[in-house]
């Protein structure tokens, strides 16, 4: 009886080991990637994101702006072939966007 149990105990150990092991690779692997990616991008000044829920909404209401005139655009440059009328429809957006914004998202 005494001799099963110290074979399994031993067994206990030995899976505990590899698990370890796994672990230990695993998180040494992590930290790799994590170096190579500071490595890459630390020169690039970190993003602040102002926390709260009116930022939130801010975000919200700017992306959906920017994707609806993006969306007109793209939709501009496959339908019309010529240069001028899609670099004409790229400035009048830059120049509709607040009003497209306001009109949108208007607090009442």
């Amino acid at each position: 009886m005494s001799k099963e149990r110290a074979l399994r105990r031993a067994e206990r150990e030995r899976e505990a080991a590899i698990r370890a092991a796994a672990r230990a690779r695993e998180e040494e692997r992590r930290q790799r990637a994590l170096a190579r990616r500071r490595a890459l991008t630390g020169w690039l000044p970190q993003p602040r994101r102002t926390p709260g829920l009116l930022a939130k909404r801010r975000r919200r209401e700017v992306t959906i702006t920017v994707c609806l005139l993006l969306a007109v655009n793209v939709l501009v440059w496959v339908v019309r072939p010529e240069w001028g009328l899609r670099v004409l429809a790229a400035m009048v957006s830059l120049l509709v966007a607040p009003v497209i914004h306001t009109l949108l998202f208007r607090r009442r």
